[in-house]
């Protein structure tokens, strides 16, 4: 069972619109730029402060964590890009990346390389130890607004205001593919996780992902009222967030293509979204100013829930699921005492079907959720690997049926040898 997103904190001190966000690997921060021209690092341990970097002269348009986590790069309209350390020092190294805004920066997966892209109409490849400039990739006739590695380090994926979306090879530094579907700029693009797809959005209002494998699109959403001004996938592949100027964030399940939540916490258009590394939170940033934290909730099974099923479990505390309705309303209107309780669906049948189960083994199922719960996070990582396809998830859900099963069997043996035949 999944749960519907829940609003985890909402940080202030921006003092203008917060344009982008990207989650520390460590899932220890949250970085944020914003047209205040402030750099904020948020930890989200509740007790420690947060850290604001004064450096930019202008517009902070892009953020992103190395991949260890000690550096935060950032860009500017100040044609600068700075290298941040993540802590109370908060020092930085300063260099001009090119000669007009810089809309974007991603670091590769290994941290050797920064990839920018500006108004200047290129897409620039750095080393970052070195802070040197490598090569350039020239073939945008218009703005560049996005510009992000595969996970492999092999490609780099760019698009722009010349209503295209390119693949480049970083070994020959040659455009290889270009998408140019579009009724309007190109806002954004990224990579999934496991590299075979890209997502790319429009301020047409359409989201696109494309197979690169085959350069045949694979899937085409048209959930929002206004541009889209990122998106983020989250690391098992399976879902998308995006943030639109029509004011809201868009979940979608990209395993049954289809849109299952809209988001209404930001007074505006929201213009940058980001999953953390493990997928359990994401972030949306406004141009309210406001920065809003979310606990994922709806990527995993609920063990608990699916005990529902149990004698005696569902009257336990923690087992309720808050009403889908909370949270399509502004999150000051959320009431975290307003809460219904759910019937248990999905997978539950199977303990349902168990009715009179001894004491024993429910508390035995209980340990054995507290372990599924951890298992669920690895099931994430691995996921990574795995490719869009209903099939794989069915096979996820009936080896899990098989588990139980097994486990129910398993455990009656041993009551019925203990015991002797149940009456």
């Amino acid at each position: 069972m999944s749960e519907d997103p829940t609003l985890e904190r909402c940080f202030k001190g921006h003092k203008d619109a917060v344009t982008c966000a990207d989650f520390s690997p460590s899932h220890k921060q949250l970085a944020t730029g914003s047209n205040d021209k402030n750099l904020m690092i948020w930890n989200l341990n509740p007790k420690a402060r947060a850290f604001r970097f004064v450096g930019h002269k202008d517009i902070i348009t892009a953020v992103h964590f190395s991949p260890s986590g000690d550096l935060v790069a950032s860009a500017s309209r100040d044609k600068t890009v700075r290298l941040w350390a993540p802590n109370i020092k908060g020092e930085s190294t300063v260099f001009k990346a090119h000669t007009a805004t810089v809309r974007s920066v991603s670091f590769s997966s290994d941290g050797q390389r920064l990839v920018t892209g500006s108004d200047d109409k290129s897409v620039k490849v750095w080393s970052v130890h070195r802070q040197k400039f490598i090569y350039s990739l020239n073939q945008h006739t218009n703005w560049v607004r996005c510009v992000r590695f595969s996970p492999d380090g092999r490609l780099v994926a760019s698009c722009g205001d010349d209503r295209t979306v390119r693949l480049w090879d970083t070994s020959t530094h040659q455009c290889i593919n270009t998408f140019s579907d579009y009724g309007g700029p190109a806002t954004f693009v990224d990579f999934n996780a496991s590299g075979t797809c890209i997502a790319s959005s429009g301020a047409d209002n359409t989201l696109k992902i494309w197979d690169i494998r085959t350069n045949k699109l694979i899937q085409h959403y048209q959930v929002h009222s206004a541009a889209i001004n990122g998106f983020s996938f989250h690391p098992s592949g399976n879902y998308l967030i995006s943030g639109s100027s029509d004011s809201t964030v868009k979940i979608l399940d990209l395993l049954e293509g289809r849109l299952i939540y809209t988001l209404h916490g930001h007074k505006g258009p929201v213009l940058a979204v980001a999953f953390s590394r493990d997928g359990h939170l994401f972030a949306s940033g406004g141009a309210d100013s406001q920065v809003l934290m979310w606990k994922t909730n709806f990527d995993l099974l609920n063990y608990r829930e699916v005990l529902s099923g149990v004698p005696g479990y569902r009257d336990r505390p923690g087992t309720s699921r808050a009403s889908a309705s909370t949270y399509t309303h502004a999150y000051e209107e959320q009431e975290e005492d307003e809460e219904e309780e759910s019937p248990g669906l999905g997978v539950t049948y199977l303990l349902d079907e168990r009715s009179g189960l001894p004491p024993a083994f429910r508390s035995t199922l209980e340990h054995i959720v507290q372990q599924l719960d951890i298992l669920t996070q690895t099931v994430a990582v691995l996921e990574e690997r795995l490719t869009l396809t209903e099939d794989k998830l069915k096979e996820c859900l009936d080896n899990q049926a098989v588990i139980l099963q097994t486990l129910h069997t398993d455990e009656l043996h041993e009551e019925r040898g203990a015991e002797g035949p149940a009456v």
